[in-house]
């Protein structure tokens, strides 16, 4: 029996792996099909690639939180009760759109999660846990592939492309800038690579 003074070990933590574009592709790819399992998981990994949405938070959403008119979405169950508005590309939108259309004539409407199963249902994160690496296996993808990856990739991406770290870290919904700032540094470390990418070697 474990003494009630003697710590466990903490849970050791893997370094964040960003995807390609090449490798969501795949992984989108992966999802086989148009029946509706294909359809809404096809949508469900875009919209956590293009707008960076917590795996919670993404889960959380319905029909009304989606405003494709200003590209936007509406984030009421935030991270600490908080809520915000992040954007989305007219791309996730699109991948979007043929479950929001699957989804209506299945008789779902906006009571209904937006991201529901064949009965109306919420997902669980725990199903979304066990089917991304299985995805990832059937793509050929050798990284870990998980939820919070995707987080990770969408903010990598918006820091290559020089997107201010202001808004980044609203779409993120962090509450402090320093926060933003060492998560990018941790899973986009840019600066430090081409800066010794650029280093000459005399021989």
């Amino acid at each position: 029996m474990t003494s009630p003074n003697r710590r466990s070990k903490p849970r050791r933590r893997l370094p964040p792996e960003v995807l390609s574009p090449a490798e969501v592709n795949a992984l989108m790819a992966a999802c086989k099909g148009d029946c509706y399992l294909a359809v809404r998981n096809r949508a469900l990994i875009a919209v956590l690639y293009r707008s960076g949405l917590r795996i919670a938070e993404a889960l959380a959403l319905y029909p009304k939180d989606v405003d494709p008119e200003r590209s936007s979405i509406r984030v009421l169950r935030g991270k600490g009760g908080k809520s915000r508005t992040v954007g989305i590309d007219a791309g996730g939108l699109a991948m979007l759109t043929p479950w929001l259309e699957r989804r209506a004539r299945m008789g779902f409407n906006g009571v209904h999660p937006l991201f529901c199963s064949a009965w109306g249902q919420p997902l669980t994160t725990g199903y979304i846990r066990r089917m991304l690496p299985a995805l990832a296996r059937r793509a050929g993808i050798a990284k870990r592939v998980h939820a919070h990856g995707l987080r990770h990739t969408h903010a990598a991406e918006l820091r290559e492309e020089g997107v201010d770290i202001g808004v980044i870290s609203k779409q993120l919904g962090h509450t402090d800038i320093s926060t933003t700032a060492r998560y990018l540094d941790h899973i986009a470390p840019w600066a430090v690579v081409e800066t010794v990418k650029a280093r000459g070697w005399s021989r």
